[in-house]
């Protein structure tokens, strides 16, 4: 048993160097060390339906930004392909309509057309129209993908234009390979997988921003007629609850009244918890991005 003590010692010392000079590994683990310790922290002094709120509430949050990369993933190579083949297709008037559309969602800025997304859904929840959880959240997810994958169209389209320009393509060609498969086995998926994921990092914290900022808009309520009636709980809304609002207003009373410091992490755990969550997310995100681009010196 000692044997293996040590032979595990020596294995997590030996990796220890190679994680801090790989960044984006070092930040996942500090990200994933601090919400593990911040989840025993709540589990042990949060009152339990604050603490199952919370819960849901990241859950939900990060469910929606996995699924909004996936749908941008989709939508975006999907779209690049297909106007680089539609110009030589039997269809090429279809160039004119797509191109069209997708600077019209461009010219939209992102928060607001999440925002009017969001309060779509709102007001068909609020006409029975709507009402699996499951399906709300696979729908806001898409909502939020919409106004956030043309970022992944332009890196997608500006690789296949890079790569067209050199000779293998051609000699590809000229060995009888379909374009297709040059398209999207040897330029995207062999020689690009590295900066679309680079970029799907950066656009999940992108939908992580966007959705805390709309629900946190939408829970506090834009009138009398839309409401985040049976919405899904999010760090946003539970930013938006007045005990929340309470225990971050605790923050700034703490800094005229210093002895005040320790009751923060006790009897204000929920706001500041979602706060943290939130604030935190987003600058491991920022890291992780930053230091897998530099890893693979993109």
């Amino acid at each position: 048993m000692s044997m293996n003590y040590r032979s595990i010692y020596r294995y997590i010392a030996g990796q220890l160097p190679l994680l801090y000079a790989q960044k984006d590994k070092l930040w996942i683990a500090i990200w994933l060390a601090a919400i593990s310790a911040l989840w025993l922290w709540n589990r042990i002094f949060l009152n339990y339906p604050a603490f199952t709120q919370i819960q849901s509430a990241f859950l939900n949050t990060f469910l929606m930004a996995f699924l909004c990369i996936i749908f941008s993933l989709l939508l975006a190579w999907s779209t690049a392909v297909g106007l680089h083949f539609i110009p030589s297709t039997r269809a090429p008037y279809l160039l004119l309509p797509l191109t069209f559309v997708l600077n019209l969602i461009r010219s939209v800025p992102q928060i607001l057309g999440v925002l009017i997304g969001y309060i779509g859904v709102t007001v068909l929840i609020r006409a029975d129209m709507l009402s699996n959880r499951t399906t709300i959240i696979i729908l806001l997810a898409f909502i939020t993908a919409l106004f956030v994958f043309l970022e992944l169209v332009d890196l997608i389209r500006e690789r296949i234009d890079h790569f067209r320009k050199l000779d293998f393509v051609n000699a590809m060609l000229c060995c009888g390979i379909k374009e297709s498969r040059i398209i999207n086995i040897e330029i995207l998926w062999k020689n690009s997988l590295a900066h679309v994921l680079n970029k799907l990092i950066a656009l999940f914290g992108v939908a992580i921003f966007l959705q805390c900022s709309v629900d946190f808009i939408v829970s506090i309520g834009l009138s009398t007629e839309v409401s985040p009636v049976n919405l899904p709980p999010t760090l946003g809304s539970m930013l938006a609850k007045i005990d929340s609002k309470q225990d971050i207003l605790a923050i700034g009373y703490s800094l005229t009244h210093p002895t005040y410091v320790a009751n923060l992490l006790f009897q204000h755990l929920q706001g500041i918890t979602t706060a943290f969550l939130i604030v935190f997310t987003l600058l491991s995100m920022y890291r992780i991005s930053i230091g897998f681009s530099r890893r693979h010196r993109l």
